[in-house]
């Protein structure tokens, strides 16, 4: 089975491309040997309409909190809202989100999705720190141009399997709240860059389980594992956080790759974070 591992960027360039972590997993291994660079929306594109089967784990929410979408009167099926959400600007997003926050009270101006809070991630609706709606905006309508399955989101019967991932979860689980990446070159420090080396070593040291479920032992080429400690950005990492999950999540294909069986499809869910209890 091919696996992919995406970091994603709602502005893709040279210098900060789409990430994309390619392997194989066979026999309760994942082998990673590539990385593959996109420069831009057609490059990806054109990736993601590689022939299946694959299973993929995408870092960037896949929906926004029902609740927030009931409050604005958007669409509440999955493809409308994302059709809908496609049409409007940055500027038209910020400014409805916006005014969302504003008429709420402090400590709970965000809505956030059901996977959101255990998973300790930023809620999807957020435009800033990080910007994870644009990338909603920039994302989400190229899996659905693409075709893509995505589990109880977009249920098709396509053989390439889409799952949203969240490296940030993992990498936690693995190392705790030690900072291993930045943007800023004056905060690429040599504490992050033992703290990807630790993490890369705990990700070969054993399988990541999730929760009573073993995920795959772990196999990287020489080659990247360099470029997974080396690039300060933290994005090539990522994109192997994220095929471990996929990889995960490739394992419980027979049961929903995993996810919650509650999951809302207008929400999305992030592989391999169990539900609250």
């Amino acid at each position: 089975m091919i696996i992919l591992g995406v970091d994603f960027t709602s502005r893709p360039t040279r210098t900060k491309p789409i990430t994309i972590a390619r392997g194989r997993l066979s026999a309760a291994v994942l082998e990673l040997d590539v990385l593959h660079a996109c420069d831009s929306f057609d490059a990806f594109s054109a990736f993601l309409a590689a022939p299946g089967p694959w299973v993929g784990a995408f870092d960037f929410p896949f929906g926004l909190p029902r609740v927030l979408v009931r409050h604005l009167g958007w669409p509440d099926h999955w493809d409308a809202l994302i059709d809908f959400y496609a049409t409007l600007s940055r500027a038209q997003i910020r400014e409805t989100f916006k005014a969302f926050c504003d008429a709420r009270p402090a400590g709970s101006k965000f809505a956030h999705r059901a996977c959101d809070l255990p998973a300790r991630a930023s809620p999807s609706m957020k435009w800033v720190n990080p910007p994870v709606a644009w990338m909603l905006h920039a994302g989400a309508p190229l899996l659905k141009r693409a075709g893509v399955c995505m589990p109880v989101v977009r249920e098709n019967g396509d053989s390439r399997i889409a799952l949203e991932g969240y490296p940030g979860y993992l990498a936690r689980r693995l190392i705790g709240n030690v900072s291993y990446k930045s943007d800023d070159r004056r905060k690429q420090t040599m504490q992050r860059r033992a703290a990807r080396r630790a993490l890369v070593a705990r990700l070969e040291g054993a399988p990541l389980g999730i929760g009573a479920v073993p995920g795959p032992d772990l196999a990287l080429t020489s080659s990247l594992r360099r470029q997974c400690v080396a690039d300060a950005s933290g994005d090539s990492l990522d994109a192997v956080l994220c095929a471990v999950a996929a990889a995960w999540g490739a394992g419980q294909a027979r049961s929903g790759y995993g996810l919650p069986a509650t999951v809302d499809p207008l929400e999305g869910w992030i592989v391999g974070v169990p539900p609250p209890d």
